[in-house]
């Protein structure tokens, strides 16, 4: 209740309240989709998943006959789930409170919005939920739409290696995307250790599914994460086809299809820090070390593909800046 409900608040208070991010067209979209994400499918096997006092009240009345009380235990965790959203909404955007964005706001929206990835991967497959893909993706959406103006929302090693060897990116130096590379990992196995604790210390394995070898498991890995770097180049990067509001629910849905398309070949990571998440949620037992080796060295090299064929693709922007200094110049 405390982890959704502060994701909740968060994005409403980035999407909703930032003057930076306002006004937009995908306000809704975000906030409706932390629902989705948290409360049908994550948390909801742990909590029921309320998110919201008014409705651990509702719920509570409507079942007085079998007893009351619980609201006000519900109703202190999302409280303390609000507080905790406005502080780190404080952090990762001093200029809404009179200060300068800094490198401290980039690396702790890398942090948080891996964290909240991980942490959504985990509580569904051990939930068992019947609609994982789509519920991690929306954490997803949610969480790029909340930050992607504080540090582009990257949430992937991949994506950051991908965005960096395009070039497209200036404010992105080698030193920076190392930076966010370390962000992205150390936030991701601090979910898993989070995702574990709720289940009691319980774990899953990182590894090829039932019947899969790690040849099977890398050509899965390597297509579908070279379809989202490619994608979230072209929505997120590219000048001529980016798109201010779908971008999200773009970029969500290449892992809604790639978790479906080959979760039972490997579990669609899609990510070297969601890898080496699990990884470190399973103690690195039963050769998930060397897993997230292989399944991270895939990935980086889908996320490199992906940065040669948009070169290809998109040299239209390279050639749209050409022509406007020209006519600067002229």
């Amino acid at each position: 209740e405390i982890l959704y409900t502060f994701m909740l608040c968060f994005v409403v208070l980035n999407v909703a309240a930032a003057t930076k991010n306002t006004p937009n067209g995908f306000y809704g979209l975000a906030i409706g989709f932390v629902i989705i994400a948290a409360g049908v499918y994550g948390a909801g096997m742990a909590s029921g998943g309320c998110f919201n006092p008014a409705v651990a009240v509702g719920i509570d009345l409507s079942s007085y006959d079998k007893g009351f009380g619980w609201c006000i235990i519900f109703m202190l965790w999302e409280f303390i789930g609000a507080a905790l959203a406005v502080l780190l909404f404080k952090v990762v955007r001093p200029d809404e409170f009179g200060g300068e964005k800094t490198e401290i706001a980039e690396l702790a929206s890398e942090f948080w919005g891996t964290f909240m990835l991980v942490v959504t991967v985990g509580l569904n497959v051990m939930g068992r939920t019947p609609d994982g893909a789509f519920s991690i993706a929306c954490a997803l959406m949610s969480m790029i739409y909340a930050l992607g103006d504080v540090s582009g929302a990257h949430f992937n090693p991949a994506v950051t290696l991908a965005i960096l060897i395009s070039g497209r990116c200036a404010d992105l130096t080698a030193s920076k995307a190392l930076k966010y590379i370390g962000a992205q990992v150390i936030g991701a196995m601090a979910a898993s250790i989070l995702y574990s604790g709720i289940y009691n210390g319980a774990s899953f394995k990182l590894g090829p599914g039932t019947g899969f070898d790690y040849a099977r498991v890398a050509a899965a890995e390597f297509v579908f994460t070279f379809l989202l770097c490619f994608v979230v180049l072209s929505v997120a990067v590219s000048m001529q086809t980016k798109n201010s509001t779908m971008f999200g629910l773009a970029i969500g849905s290449c892992i809604t299809c790639g978790v479906n398309a080959i979760g039972a070949i490997s579990g669609g990571a899609l990510n070297p820090a969601v890898a080496f998440g699990i990884a470190m949620g399973h103690r690195f037992r039963d050769g998930s070390f060397v897993a997230a080796l292989i399944f991270g060295a895939t990935e980086f090299l889908a996320g490199a593909a992906a940065a040669g064929i948009f070169g290809i693709t998109h040299a239209v922007d390279l050639d749209t800046a050409v022509d406007k200094k020209v006519e600067s110049a002229a």
